[in-house]
């Protein structure tokens, strides 16, 4: 059977990561803005920025092919394993990059309380941080949940794998063909109802005319030597 419940957790997770990517879209776009004057980018700004567009154009446009379009090959299993875990990876890249950048920049933690720009770009790059964790414990959870069921699915003889997620059949059975079933009369020797037997041809034989019997009457016996007896035996003197 088809998981209703796991296709609106689809939904509803792809929808939160699509908010969570416009806001660290904006948080890195706002660290590019004040590092290229300088002639210089962090590593987590640029890799963020780019995780972002990637999910904020792909996963949008997979939920509104899903919904119009069937067969799609943007919307099978396969395809949803594959990218989804691709931009895992590259949100947990991302947030490896800002931790590193975090501790060399501030090692004893966001400790400003003046209002400066210090503690600013400290909260903001905190929030990069956090952002980016969550996008990648979202499409992760969910990678790894859609595989689990795929694979039960598989072993159950459902082709799971090139169907989309609200069509595919994950805990179901495969259903068997249904084999014709023979009637009972036939295996007993009745023959079944509106059944007419077929006409077996006649034995070839030579009716009596004036007799009327049975052709088998009239068929060829095999004669048997009668001895004749004349009273005594032949060959014995009397």
């Amino acid at each position: 059977m088809a998981l209703g419940w796991f296709s609106v957790a689809r939904i509803t997770l792809f929808s939160t990561a699509i908010a969570f990517s416009l806001i660290a879209l904006g948080l890195n776009a706002y660290f590019i803005s004040l590092t290229v004057p300088d002639d210089f980018y962090f590593t987590f700004s640029a890799l963020g920025l780019a995780t972002a567009m990637l999910t904020l154009f792909t996963i949008p446009v997979m939920l509104i092919v899903d919904f119009i379009r069937r067969g799609a090959f943007t919307s099978m299993v396969v395809f949803e394993l594959s990218w989804l875990f691709l931009l895992a990876i590259l949100w947990v890249a991302t947030a490896g990059e800002a931790v590193s950048t975090f501790n060399f920049y501030y090692p004893q933690g966001c400790i400003y309380t003046d209002g400066s720009d210090a503690e600013t770009y400290c909260l903001e790059l905190q929030a990069v941080e956090a952002f980016a964790f969550l996008n990648f414990f979202i499409f992760l959870g969910y990678t790894g949940v859609l595989l689990a069921f795929s694979i039960i699915g598989s072993t159950r003889g459902n082709g799971v794998w090139t169907y989309s997620v609200k069509e595919a059949t994950f805990l179901g059975q495969k259903s068997q063909p249904i084999q014709q079933q023979v009637p009972l009369s036939q295996y007993s020797g009745v023959p079944p109802t509106g059944y007419a037997p077929a006409v077996q041809p006649q034995q070839l034989g030579t009716y009596s005319t004036h007799s009327g019997t049975s052709p088998q009457s009239h068929q060829t016996q095999p004669q048997q030597f009668q001895p004749v007896y004349s009273g005594q035996p032949q060959g014995i003197p009397v």
